[in-house]
Parts: C-alpha cells; sequence; structure tokens
C-alpha cells in the first residue's frame, strides 16, 4: 500500500484558522455597514426635513415593502407607533387582494424597495396616486419608477453589500432601517413628544413600570410624611426622623408652608460643631429649601433629579406649593423602576 500523501492538518491550526475568518468576516461586514449609515448624513437635507413637516401635519402612516425591505417597514412603523403617530404595515402582496382598504385620501405612505422597480410596489404606485396619498419612496436606486413616482424620496443607496457574493440584502437594509430611524427621531423631536406620551404607549413589563409609575404611585403622604414646626426642639426633630424611618423631616410654617430640610447628615454636622444642642430649635439647624417635585411627575425622572443633587428624597408639593408627600429612592428601586 502507497504511503498517504494526504497532508495532516493538527486540528487546533484548523480551528485557529477557522477562527481568524470568522472574525475578518464579521469586522468586514460591520465596517461595511458602519460606512454605508455614516453616508447617510451627507443626504439630510431638504427633501429630509419636508417629509419631517410633513409626517407631523399627517393623521395616519402607512409603511409597504416586500421581502427583507418589508420586515424594515414592519419596525419604521412600529417605532412611529410607538411615538404617536398612528402607523400600519400593509405588505405589498397583499395590498391587491383587499389590505389597500387600510389607506384613506390623505393618508402618506412611505414605500421601501432598494431597486425601486419591485413588482408588487411598482404595481401599487398609480393607486396611492390614485386614492390622493402622500408618497413617499426609500430607495437606492434614484431614477427608479419609485423614486420618479414619489412626492418625496429619500436615497438610501449603498456602494456595497456586506455579503460578499452580494447575494444577501445587508447594508442596504441596515441603511434604510437607519434612515427610518432618523425620520422617527426628528419627527419625535419637531412634535414635542414627550416621556408621558410615550409611556401611554407602552404600559406592559419593566419599560412600562419606568414609563407609567408616577410620583403619585410612590410617595410618603398624610400622617407618613416626616414633618414638624419650625421652633420644634432637636429631641422632637430626632423624634420624627425616627419614627418615620426617611432619614430627614421637612420643616414646615405656621401654614404648612415648606421651609426647609433636616437629615441625618445635618445633625451630625451640628453636633460636631456644636458641645450643646439642646436648645437648638428646628429653623436654626435646617438646610434651606428642597428640591421638589410635583405627584404627576414620572418616578424616573425624580431619580433624575436626586442623582443631579447627590440627594435621596424630594419633598413632593403641589402648585399652591403645600407640602403633600415625600418620596424616597428606596421606594423607587423596591418598586423596580431602576
Amino acid at each position: 500500500m502507497k504511503p498517504s500523501t494526504k497532508k495532516c492538518v493538527p486540528q487546533d491550526s484548523a480551528e485557529n484558522q477557522d477562527a481568524q475568518s470568522i472574525i475578518e468576516t464579521a469586522r468586514k461586514v460591520l465596517d461595511i455597514e458602519s460606512q454605508a449609515i455614516a453616508e447617510l448624513g451627507n443626504r439630510i437635507d431638504d427633501q429630509f426635513v419636508n417629509v419631517v413637516h410633513h409626517l407631523n401635519q399627517c393623521k395616519h402612516l402607512v409603511v409597504t415593502g416586500v421581502g427583507k425591505s418589508g420586515l424594515i417597514g414592519k419596525k419604521i412603523s412600529s417605532t412611529f407607533s410607538s411615538i404617536g403617530l398612528p402607523s400600519l404595515f400593509l405588505h405589498a402582496s397583499e395590498a391587491s387582494h383587499g389590505d389597500l382598504g387600510m389607506i384613506s385620501e390623505g393618508d402618506t405612505v412611505i414605500a421601501i424597495s432598494n431597486s425601486g422597480e419591485t413588482d408588487e410596489v411598482v404595481k401599487l404606485l398609480p393607486i396611492f396616486n390614485r386614492i390622493k396619498c402622500t408618497l413617499v419612496g426609500m430607495t437606492g436606486n434614484m431614477q427608479s419608477s419609485l423614486a420618479k413616482q414619489s412626492d418625496y424620496v429619500l436615497d438610501v443607496s449603498v456602494k456595497v453589500e456586506a455579503c460578499s457574493k452580494d447575494m444577501v440584502p445587508t447594508a442596504s437594509t441596515t441603511a434604510t432601517l437607519a434612515m427610518g430611524d432618523a425620520l422617527a427621531m426628528a419627527f419625535m423631536e419637531l412634535r414635542g413628544v414627550q416621556e408621558e406620551d410615550f409611556a401611554l404607549n407602552h404600559p406592559g413589563g419593566s419599560l412600562g413600570r419606568k414609563l407609567l409609575t408616577l410620583v403619585d404611585d410612590l410617595m410618603h403622604s398624610g400622617e407618613d410624611i416626616p414633618r414638624i414646626k419650625e421652633d420644634a426642639d432637636i429631641y422632637q426633630v430626632l423624634k420624627e426622623i425616627s419614627q418615620k424611618r426617611l432619614g430627614m423631616t421637612l420643616v414646615v410654617g405656621g401654614q404648612d408652608q415648606l421651609l426647609g430640610i433636616i437629615t441625618d447628615g445635618d445633625l451630625r454636622r451640628l453636633i460636631e460643631k456644636q458641645k450643646d444642642i439642646s436648645q437648638t430649635c428646628a429653623k436654626d439647624m435646617m438646610g434651606g429649601k428642597p428640591k421638589t417635585i410635583t405627584r404627576d411627575t414620572l418616578a424616573t425622572k425624580a431619580v433624575r433629579i436626586m442623582q443631579n443633587h447627590a440627594i435621596t428624597s424630594l419633598a413632593v408639593i403641589s402648585d399652591d406649593q403645600k407640602i403633600e408627600g415625600i418620596i424616597h429612592l428606596h421606594d423607587i428601586l423596591k418598586a423596580g423602576i431602576v
């Protein structure tokens, strides 16, 4: 029997070569796709601004496409719905079989096709015109049927796909998704969407807790509010702080107006400065007016205020500056808000 001439490659060496190839491929894909997104920045022009202004005026957005473009369209549609513009996805293949009933006169349609010649999409263009929709084309071919028949066109072309065999849509779908996100965020800023508005569309899970939980849901109120009069002595101060267990007490005037706050730290510093504090009253040991918040504010905002000022509690007040409660960082942590 002839000796084998086939080279034996050590398994470890083959695995190392495979690993290096995988790393190089992945990095190349990320480089190509990041470059594709970076190049979109040069295309944010008056056309883009006009689309954002138009979206701000429209009442209903429809996004359409097929295949990978359709999947990207679903995400874009979902994003707009979440920030307050009612939107739905229309599968271009199903449109001609009854789903066109989703669209009404005056709606805005974003049609997505990288080639701009996707059969299912191009067939719908005359119908969109007949329904009197405003058509926004997102395409990689500015000379295509979609581009020519759109009221507005957004260029999402890429120099090369990240697929080495140029078969799988990669950089093009990434660029389209990024352009959709840019549209949505610009729309969000223009319309002035706030956390409270966003919260109404996200009631579930941990995100829902963060976006829907108000100070009112977590604050201490009534008899649970640590509160003393300005002429209270040190013993009354200590008793109130100990009983209410929040590490502080508010100081109020004769009409229950908020005057200041005394914390554990204030008491320690006072003891360090004075040997005899038995004759000291609350108004002499309190700090300035505490940071305040209203009961209808999101708890997440309360956390940010506490972090910015390195404090652990906020006085909750009404519009006429009356004390309504106290919210402590520990209560927010227990609720799973952060």
